[in-house]
C-alpha cells in the first residue's frame, strides 16, 4: 500500500498489486492501512481528518467508512440507535438534495 505522498489527511491509499487477486485481502489491507495512517493522530488531528474528508473527493469515503466502523463497534446499543436515528432524520427530513419525499 502507498499514499500519494502529499502528507494531507486526504491522501489516497492505493493497492500496489495493481490487480484484484483476492478482494478480501485487499479489503483487509485497505482497512489496516487506513487505521495505521491515523492511529497515532491526536484528537485534533482526527477531527481534521474527518472534517477535511467530508464533502471531499469520493476517494475519502472508504476511510470514513473504516473510521465509522470503529466508532460503531465501540458504541453502546443506545448510541448506535441514536446514530441510526440521526441518519434516518437526515435522509428523510434534512438538507439532503437526494432525500426521498414523503
Amino acid at each position: 500500500m502507498k499514499h500519494d505522498g502529499t502528507g494531507n489527511s486526504n491522501d489516497v491509499i492505493q493497492n500496489d498489486a495493481g490487480g484484484c487477486d483476492d478482494l478480501n485481502n485487499v479489503t483487509l489491507d485497505l482497512r489496516q492501512a487506513i487505521i495505521n495512517r491515523v492511529q497515532a493522530n491526536s484528537v485534533q488531528e482526527l477531527t481534521s481528518v474527518i472534517e477535511d474528508s467530508i464533502g471531499a473527493d469520493e476517494r475519502a469515503l472508504p476511510g470514513l467508512g473504516v473510521l465509522f466502523e470503529m466508532i460503531w463497534q465501540q458504541s453502546s446499543q443506545p448510541e448506535q440507535h441514536r446514530m441510526v436515528e440521526a441518519l434516518h432524520e437526515q435522509l428523510h427530513h434534512g438538507d439532503n438534495p437526494s432525500a426521498p419525499t414523503p
